[in-house]
């Protein structure tokens, strides 16, 4: 044993010896004073173990509620899931009622197809449909949606078919101003790429009394389109001094195609 801690052992036997040498009343006041300097420290040690437990408690619920607030953002997540899927399912059973009373306010006998492809580089001048030849379809078919005119089958394959649109500058239609005498040719314009394409009406009469908002539609000349088919309402109008040209806003609502109805040929 080294010479220090033989001395502090020797030092303790002696306090120990005197302490029990002392009377009772002495010895009292040793422990009450042993005791008021230890107190502090208990004391404190109480404390920090108490805070030590609330801090352990609190780590405990903070990783509960870690774990609830995953299990809400997942279930969140989910919902909204199944709240886009509704909403898909709803539009489309919406579209395809619409589809399903237009076929029967219709005078012509038509068969339905459903719109399968659209590039967005010829988003305003053709789509595909899920019916070629084998379904009775051919070249120059005229194609209606709810609201009218949609344009013509311009390629027909065995299953599917190329619709070219009436917003299109290739789709030519013979058309006339309603309540008026006024005839003209409606096409697409080139370069469109805003959310609502106007059609051009040309080869009016210079001096033609027509007003926004009047519908137009078909005539029937030319033996392609059958007559008396809604194509839009005039938007604006641009007096010339030869003839005069308008602006058409479309009846079919051509950013939501899906369900589209063709005409036999006559």
């Amino acid at each position: 044993m080294r010479p220090l801690n033989l001395l502090a052992f020797l030092l303790f036997l002696w306090g120990a010896a005197w302490a029990l040498t002392r009377s009772e009343r002495t010895v009292r006041e040793i422990q009450r004073t042993y005791y008021s300097w230890l107190t502090p420290f208990l004391n404190a040690g109480s404390t920090m173990e108490t805070e030590a437990r609330t801090f352990l408690d609190e780590v405990d619920h903070s990783k509960k509620l870690e774990e609830e607030l995953r299990i809400i953002r997942t279930d969140y997540e989910r919902l909204k899931q199944v709240e886009a899927h509704s909403l898909e399912v709803d539009a489309e059973n919406a579209r395809l009622r619409r589809a399903l009373d237009f076929q029967k306010r219709m005078d012509f006998k038509a068969s339905a197809a459903r719109v399968i492809r659209r590039q967005p580089t010829t988003w305003w001048q053709t789509v595909e449909i899920d019916r070629g030849s084998e379904g009775g379809v051919a070249v120059h078919q005229p194609v209606v949606a709810d609201g009218g005119l949609v344009g013509k089958v311009d390629r027909v394959g065995d299953k599917l078919s190329s619709v070219i649109l009436l917003t299109d500058e290739a789709c030519q239609v013979s058309v006339q101003v309603e309540g008026t005498p006024e005839v003209g040719i409606l096409s697409g314009q080139r370069g469109q790429y805003e959310r609502e394409p106007l059609l051009r009406l040309r080869f009016l009469s210079a001096k033609a009394r027509i007003s926004p908002g009047t519908r137009v539609f078909t005539t029937g000349l030319g033996g392609l389109f059958p007559a008396n088919v809604l194509v839009g309402t005039i938007e604006s109008v641009e007096p010339g001094t030869l003839d005069t040209e308008a602006l058409v806003r479309p009846s079919v609502d051509f950013t939501d195609l899906g369900t589209v109805f063709l005409l036999p040929l006559p």
